[in-house]
């Protein structure tokens, strides 16, 4: 026998000796071990980092909405808050049936209009004039830039002097080519024309960079195929610009709609700071409508459901441009 057969022997003996009990066991892994362990040291210090986030969202913007629906459905003077009496449903059926909020209701939509659709159109072609390799980019860049950058009550009074109906360069300009002179504050459409011009002025650059960013988020090669292909630089535009920049464009609707809902500053400094919105509320807009029925006319219980009211055009505003894009985008894969 060699040596090698008899450690074989020896170590079967001894395996048959040791029986079931003195086998070792191979325990499957993670069990028998506490809670906890073998998770990353400090693993939950991010909630600590995160918390100041979630009180200060508490603070000030969960618990002042949930604060204004409650108020919603009370009659509450500024001068005795605490004086609180419910009436349900009173103060939006009073909304609803007010003149004063329909008229509101259709200034916010026209100036949204035609504020939003022209900014969105041309901040998508300074983008596409900006996204070339020009002299000079990075001035351009920041130039369009500079409105955003500018102070609304400054930049609303230089244009409530372009406007300004008889010494106003606007009206000089229609002067010199014989054209009538036109009163861009008492009329209704020019001074929401107007009030529309100072939005699109600011806002217009800040869309134009975002949109920048996306197409420069594009693959190259896309244009590279399309020119192969015998594609000009419209077309190019139109397959492979476009449909890259789809949820980009999407976002600066949903943001443009947000904002339009909005509309506060401008039309309230138009006006000299009154937020009746012009003489006959040819531009009051569903903002200034708050305002003016919480701090003029003492009433918080129906600025509260104006602004829960607003909250609620926003919403379906936004849901429907989500359901429309996802609607086409289903559309076009069938």
């Amino acid at each position: 026998m060699t040596v090698l057969e008899s450690t074989q022997e020896l170590g079967l003996a001894d395996d048959r000796a040791a029986g079931p009990e003195d086998t070792p066991r191979l325990r499957p892994r993670g069990r028998g071990r506490r809670r906890g362990q073998g998770k990353l040291p400090g693993a939950r210090i991010g909630y600590v980092f995160v918390l100041p986030f979630f009180l200060v969202f508490g603070a000030f913007s969960l618990y002042p909405w949930l604060d204004t629906a409650w108020v919603s459905l009370h009659d509450v003077r500024l001068s005795t808050y605490q004086q609180q009496s419910w009436v349900g449903l009173a103060n939006y059926r009073e909304l609803f049936t007010s003149s004063f909020f329909w008229n509101a209701f259709a200034n916010t939509l026209t100036i949204g209009v035609i504020s939003t659709v022209p900014q969105l159109v041309m901040a998508l072609g300074i983008a596409h004039l900006l996204n070339y390799r020009l002299r000079g980019r990075t001035f351009f860049r920041v130039a369009i830039l500079m409105p955003y950058a500018t102070s609304l009550a400054a930049a609303t009074v230089i244009f409530l002097e372009l406007f300004d109906s008889r010494l106003g360069l606007v009206n000089w300009a229609l002067h010199l080519v014989h054209l009538p002179e036109v009163d861009w504050q008492g009329s209704r459409w020019p001074a929401q024309v107007a009030i529309s011009t100072i939005i699109t002025w600011r806002w217009t650059g800040y869309n134009a960079l975002i949109y920048l960013a996306g197409m420069q988020s594009i693959d190259a090669d896309l244009y590279d195929a399309a020119a192969v292909d015998g594609a000009g630089k419209w077309r190019q535009f139109l397959h492979v610009t476009l449909p890259g920049l789809r949820p980009t464009i999407l976002f600066t609707i949903v943001v443009s709609t947000i904002g339009a809902a909005q509309i506060f500053g401008e039309p309230l400094l138009y006006h000299n700071g009154m937020p009746d919105g012009g003489t006959q509320g040819q531009y009051q807009t569903l903002g200034l409508l708050m305002y003016q029925q919480g701090w003029t006319n003492d009433r918080l219980g129906l600025a509260s459901a104006t602004a829960w009211t607003m909250f609620v055009i926003i919403l379906l505003a936004v849901v429907s441009n989500l359901l429309v894009a996802r609607w086409r985008t289903r559309g076009e894969l069938r």
